[in-house]
């Protein structure tokens, strides 16, 4: 008879359990994300990868993340399911974006659910999602989830206290409540508006007071409905952060907020990722940044020696884990933790 792999080790405990567990240690934690490659030898190389992570950083736990518009959801399972039998405290994001089977909305995320329950993984990232690739707009299916809210709220209500649950948070605003200012406009901006302000091609863009607060009072609510912890946007400024969490116990979120972090590797991928999502890059960083544009080796040493920084002061701080956005790539993360040395002992 056929045994059913997913079932083949017992189940993980809950993220914020080993949070709670490890409290009183003072000990440094890591916690690690991939996302699932496009080919097969990227799978093959990318499992090699997280074996080898796991070993040298024993993580106290490991994202997958779900594809735009559910894109990679099969994948994302299944690598998820993955490092949950390879000795990983999986997290596996799950999104409520084009999930729809059969003309049922909520069809697949409850079978996604149902598959991690039965498969050991006991953790799960409760995300709205990006729209599908070629679109730029999100729309919610009719009858299903129209945001993260929704998906705390049916994981709550449909499998109570099984799964351990997280939520996004962005300390600089949600990309969708940053606003692109007019000219004149930043001299009239709030203290705490330039706090969050950027800027790319002259252009200068920020998450008014106004829109940050409904993101905060949104972010209260999930956390209300059953989140038990908080992974933050990509940043690249400490006092964003720290803004963010001081922001949160204002609001009465008393939950941990853990600090994403998205190892420098390359000049392009910066670019990229930083004018995406519209991140503050303060004067400094750009200007070094754009001094190594054309020497990749010393944006990756650059990579790791920023990124020490910046965990020495989120340490310094209180931040209890730090989670690295790897981009499945080894050498900065492992640079990073190095140039830690002791402090991650």
């Amino acid at each position: 008879m056929c045994k059913n792999t997913d079932n083949m080790t017992s189940p993980d405990p809950k993220i914020i359990d080993l949070i709670n567990a490890k409290k009183e240690s003072g000990e440094s934690l890591v916690s690690l994300e991939y996302f699932p490659p496009r080919t097969e030898d990227g799978v093959k190389n990318l499992n090699n990868r997280m074996e080898r992570m796991r070993k040298n950083l024993n993580p106290l736990f490991s994202d997958m993340t779900w594809g735009a518009g559910g894109s990679t959801a099969d994948l994302s399972l299944e690598l998820a399911l993955k490092m949950h039998q390879t000795g990983h405290v999986a997290n596996m994001h799950l999104t409520c974006t084009n999930m729809s089977k059969n003309g049922d909305p909520v069809a697949a995320v409850r079978e996604a659910l149902q598959r991690c329950l039965d498969g050991g993984i006991r953790n799960i990232v409760a995300l709205r999602g990006d729209p599908p690739a070629g679109e730029n707009e999100w729309k919610a299916a009719d009858g299903g989830f129209t945001c993260a809210l929704d998906l705390v709220k049916y994981i709550r209500e449909n499998f109570g206290d099984q799964f351990g649950v997280s939520v996004a948070g962005y300390p600089e605003g949600h990309p969708n409540a940053i606003s692109e200012l007019e000219d004149g406009e930043y001299e009239s901006l709030s203290e705490a508006e330039k706090g969050r302000c950027s800027e790319f091609d002259g252009v200068k863009y920020v998450c008014k007071d106004e829109d940050y607060k409904k993101e905060m009072d949104y972010l209260k609510q999930k956390v209300d409905a059953g989140a038990d912890f908080i992974l933050t946007q990509m940043f690249f400024c400490v006092d964003v952060f720290k803004t963010f969490v001081e922001d949160c116990r204002k609001w009465g979120i008393t939950c941990p907020v853990i600090p994403g972090l998205m190892c420098i590797n390359a000049y392009p991928g910066f670019r990229k990722m930083t004018k995406f999502c519209k991140t503050r890059v303060p004067a400094d960083l750009d200007a070094q940044m754009e001094s190594m544009r054309d020497s990749p080796e010393e944006v990756k040493a650059f990579g790791v020696k920023f990124g020490a920084d910046v965990c020495r002061k989120l340490k310094d701080f209180g931040t209890e884990v730090l989670h690295f956005y790897t981009l499945n790539l080894e050498k900065v993360v492992y640079g990073i933790t190095d140039e830690l040395g002791a402090q991650m002992e």
